[in-house]
């Protein structure tokens, strides 16, 4: 396609986009828009993470690792796609429509695309938990979970649509690429999968460690993904191996004081850690931004960055299971964990 028939290609898509989000912005209020607010916070790592990590300390271990790795790798692509494709969002041709602003590109939407990797996995999950129980009562609800997942993703995505910050057409990519990396996860998936645990604990950390300095390299923008991802993954093969975490143990595991005495300490760490690794490693914030390459502008704050992040991903992996244990709040030796049924979803 010549340069200017695209220009006008991407124009006429704008013109579209933008007339499409005027007329739903027809029924916009002030307690709509709080409202669709708060929804779309429901595609954000705000609501993905305390999830994740909610079923990683008190569900089944394996299951939120397997959620963690799949949530921070499309992430990740996302924002690659983000930069690579530098398209504007709607408030940017058109002030007016910005009912909030975000400060990334636009497509693909990392909402639509988040919403559909999380919500879809996770309605897959429970259907074969119900599907593996002999209650027939309990198998219809496997048609409201699928419900209930098809319209958060597109409740999300038309909350995306109101608030002006994407275009439709944005959605529709954020869907696509999400479908992308569920054909992955879905098929080749379990195969990799078995693969690796057959591998051993090495060749794991080896692959956990190519991934990260792949994906450092070919968007180094981000350092904060793959540390994160780095530290996670490391983190819960320390753990298999030192002192095996179960989730799901039967005696402790499930009272709700314990569920959230997990929470409270698992989130307090990472706040914890987050905190104290600012103060001290190099930026702006940190307490020596007075020495010499130590401040705002300091040549090592990526490192410092990538160093405080993995440790965050390493504490919730393996720092908060030694802690749970430590305080009574799981067993010591146990291993595996968690519902295994749907253990391919």
């Amino acid at each position: 396609m010549p340069a200017e028939e695209n220009i006008s290609f991407l124009s006429d898509m704008y013109l579209w986009g933008i007339e499409v989000i005027r007329v739903i912005q027809r029924i916009k209020s002030p307690a709509l828009t709080s409202l669709l607010k708060v929804i779309t916070a429901f595609g954000t790592e705000m609501f993905y993470v305390p999830v994740i990590l909610f079923i990683f300390w008190w569900i089944d271990e394996k299951r939120g690792l397997r959620f963690g790795i799949l949530i921070m790798i499309s992430a990740w692509i996302n924002s690659f796609m983000k930069d690579l494709l530098k398209q504007p969002r709607p408030f940017n041709i058109d002030p007016s429509l910005g009912l909030a602003t975000e400060p990334t590109y636009g497509a693909p939407s990392g909402h639509a695309q988040m919403s559909f990797c999380f919500w879809i996995p996770f309605a897959a999950w429970l259907d074969k938990i119900i599907t593996a129980k002999t209650i027939e009562k309990q198998k219809q609800f496997r048609h409201f979970i699928w419900g209930i997942a098809i319209f958060m993703v597109l409740l999300i995505g038309f909350t995306r649509l109101y608030l002006g910050v994407h275009f439709p057409t944005d959605l529709f990519a954020g869907w696509i690429l999400g479908f992308i990396i569920l054909a992955v996860y879905f098929i080749p998936g379990p195969l990799l999968t078995k693969r690796l645990d057959s591998a051993g604990i090495r060749v794991q950390n080896i692959c956990a460690a190519l991934a990260a300095l792949t994906m450092n390299s070919l968007y180094p923008v981000d350092r904060m993904l793959p540390a994160v991802f780095l530290g996670f993954c490391l983190g819960y093969n320390i753990m298999r191996r030192s002192f095996p975490f179960s989730a799901d143990e039967k005696t402790v595991g499930k009272k709700p004081l314990v569920c959230v005495m997990r929470c409270l300490t698992g989130f307090a760490g990472m706040a914890l850690i987050y905190s104290v690794l600012r103060l001290i490693l190099p930026g702006e914030g940190s307490l020596f931004r007075g020495i010499p390459l130590w401040g705002q502008y300091s040549p090592y704050y990526e490192i410092g960055r990538f160093l405080r992040y993995g440790a965050i991903g390493l504490w919730a992996s393996a720092g908060a299971p030694y802690v749970f244990q430590r305080m009574g709040l799981a067993l010591v030796g146990k291993s595996g964990g968690g519902d295994r049924r749907g253990e391919d979803a």
